[in-house]
């Protein structure tokens, strides 16, 4: 598995409300679960399994959220978008590549959101939204 920059060795965490198999790669070129109207250049993943629940349980799709193991096939760096812009060092360990991710396996023993704290989460998610769009919501 390529390490990029002493990142992380892994184990390594993708969430998605997609029927994967093991062998099946995931590649970017997919719109964003966060923004829609934006096709994503890189595929994400983190080091922390239930981040990666979390991840799937605010995926779209009508899928039953899922937890995979995967294994990065090239180089991949730290999420810019999470790492020193909302927290200092990559306390999420939160990572992109935009080379494919391979399914290892599959987790079942994540820890899952409330449905209260869900509802929290996708109201953050569309206040970011709107403010990036320049709407105001109450």
């Amino acid at each position: 598995m390529p390490v990029s920059d002493a990142l992380d060795v892994g184990p390594f965490f993708h969430g998605t409300k997609a029927d994967l198999r093991v062998g099946d790669l995931l590649t970017a070129g997919f719109r964003s679960n966060y923004r829609p109207e934006v096709v994503m250049n890189h595929i994400y993943f983190t080091a922390l399994r239930d981040g990666a629940g979390l991840a799937a349980e605010l995926a779209v799709g009508e899928g039953a959220p899922r937890v995979y193991v995967v294994e990065p096939t090239g180089a991949f760096e730290n999420d810019p978008n999470v790492t020193d812009k909302k927290f200092p060092g990559n306390p999420t360990r939160s990572y992109r590549s935009a080379e494919p991710l391979r399914i290892v396996g599959e987790v079942t023993d994540w820890t899952r959101q409330t449905p209260g704290a869900l509802r929290a989460w996708r109201d953050r998610l569309a206040v970011v939204r709107a403010d990036e769009r320049g709407e105001i919501i109450n």
